[in-house]
């Protein structure tokens, strides 16, 4: 008979073969995993991008832009050595390298981009260049001609 539990934990590998598209087949088969679930805000002032790194330091991290205007991030997670006698019975949590990247819209600041991990979520803050001022009417005097 099997274990009350066996069914709990075979929930997830059921859930990824229905939901197991081409897409994600790319995604597994590739170096670099794009798995890494990111938060992509728009303030009045910035473009924020959250991503949730636990277990990551800030030197696992890099924040790069390349041509100009895409914004990647790439990492990589490192698995827990463990001595000969330990076994894993089931493994879910991702390791090895990610990456995302992102195309900056055009009224993005690139120079003054900054990231900062705290507490395991990186934030990248992309701060917007104000919009030009709409051109003034310029008033002609009248003459009496």
């Amino acid at each position: 008979m099997e274990h009350p539990l066996f069914h709990l934990l075979s929930f997830p590998d059921e859930l990824q073969r229905s939901l197991n598209s081409p897409a994600q087949k790319y995604v597994r088969d590739s170096k670099a995993r794009a798995s890494t679930a990111m938060d992509v805000k728009e303030h009045p002032q910035s473009y924020v991008f959250v991503a949730d790194m636990p277990g990551l330091k800030s030197a696992d991290i890099k924040v790069q832009l390349e041509n100009d205007n895409v914004l990647t991030i790439t990492g990589k997670r490192k698995r827990e050595e463990h001595g000969p006698d330990v076994k894993y019975i089931r493994m879910e949590r991702s390791a090895g390298n990610f990456m995302r990247k992102f195309t900056l819209p055009a009224n993005a600041d690139k120079e003054g981009i900054s990231a900062a991990c705290h507490d395991g979520v990186l934030t990248v803050t992309v701060p917007k260049i104000p919009p030009p001022e709409p051109p003034r009417p310029r008033t002609i005097e009248v003459t009496v001609g």
